[in-house]
């Protein structure tokens, strides 16, 4: 082959591989980095693949799908550091902590990238707008009535957490105890214990729980990671029919529990539609520089609109509750 040739051929190769590298059919004009909590979770994987629908839709957007493989802020303070070094336009993260990844994203919209929050909120000063997945007091809600409705008598649960750092599962904490004493006022929340999102801690967690409180009736886990660890312990223990465990859970992750009968019903909001509104999000802010202020209207494409509150925040959707009824179904989508 000619040197002419060989040159002509490694050009192509080369083109070819840059193109494929990036969401649509032209090279990207954006780079929009979609920042988890940690690597290796179903739900961020999920999500990732909405943020690529949202991308494929709009069109011209590279997606960064990237985060540590431990859930901790030093190491997402490293992933935002070098995101800045590659000069993203944009970076969408739910946090592993709301206030120490604060002066890393003051950096980066200093250098003038766009920065959201969603999923897991940071601090006001450290983010545009922040997209909740669902409304916070509904979410607190909805988990404690997982529960209460498979107790009529009532009885002792527990709440098996995320990291205690994490800003959506503190909110979420907080708001169902405000509602217990109103709204569930035969259920006793126990405790409230932490996995830090690794299936190993949550697992002893759980099994500590259960030692500690012999009577216990549920263990709540909102978190997808403490959930699936919890309902495992129930179901090895053979605790099957004397504890339930309920949460929020991905229903490809969790179907095998509610067939068992670890769990009556989940609930989730639909993580694919949550990363395809945070990339639909951050872009009209670098893009299109869509206003960010309260009571501002903001479009989610094809999951709808969302009302910035005063702390510029929103919610996605109301949670969906999955059981032995509809299980199956979800299952094959997320």
């Amino acid at each position: 082959m000619s040197i002419l040739k060989r040159l002509t051929v490694a050009a192509a190769l080369s083109v070819a591989m840059a193109t494929t590298a990036f969401t649509g059919s032209a090279l990207a004009d954006m780079k929009v980095a979609l920042v988890v909590k940690s690597l290796g979770n179903g739900f961020f994987d999920a999500a990732h693949k909405g943020a690529e629908e949202a991308a494929k839709e709009i069109g011209g957007i590279e997606v960064i799908y990237t985060g540590p493989t431990k859930a901790t802020a030093e190491a997402q303070i490293e992933v935002i550091n070098s995101l800045i070094a590659q000069k993203v336009d944009a970076i969408a993260i739910s946090a592993n902590d709301a206030d120490a990844l604060v002066p890393a994203l003051k950096k980066a919209m200093e250098r003038g990238i766009t920065v959201i929050s969603w999923d897991s909120g940071v601090a006001p000063e450290g983010r545009q707008m922040h997209l909740n997945p669902s409304d916070t007091g509904l979410i607190g809600e909805t988990i404690l009535k997982l529960a209460a409705d498979h107790l009529p008598e009532g009885g002792d649960v527990a709440i098996l957490s995320a990291a205690s750092t994490a800003t959506n599962q503190n909110a979420w904490i907080e708001a169902a105890k405000k509602a217990l004493p109103e709204k569930f006022p035969k259920i006793n929340l126990v405790s409230v214990v932490y996995g830090d999102d690794d299936s190993a801690k949550s697992t002893d967690e759980a099994k500590g729980l259960l030692k500690s409180y012999p009577n216990l009736k549920a263990i709540i886990a909102p978190t997808t990671v403490g959930v699936v660890a919890a309902a495992q312990v129930v179901t090895d223990d053979n605790l099957i029919g004397k504890v339930n465990v309920t949460g929020l859970a991905l229903p490809s992750e969790f179907k095998k529990f509610i067939d068992n009968g670890a769990s009556q019903s989940v609930a989730l909001w639909n993580p694919i539609d949550l990363g395809y509104s945070a990339v639909y999000l951050v872009h009209d802010i670098a893009a299109k520089k869509d206003e960010v202020k309260p009571g501002a209207k903001l479009s989610i494409g094809r999951v709808g609109e969302v009302t910035l509150d005063d702390n510029n925040s929103a919610a996605m959707a109301a949670p969906f509750t999955f059981d032995k009824s509809n299980i199956e179904e979800f299952s094959k989508i997320y």
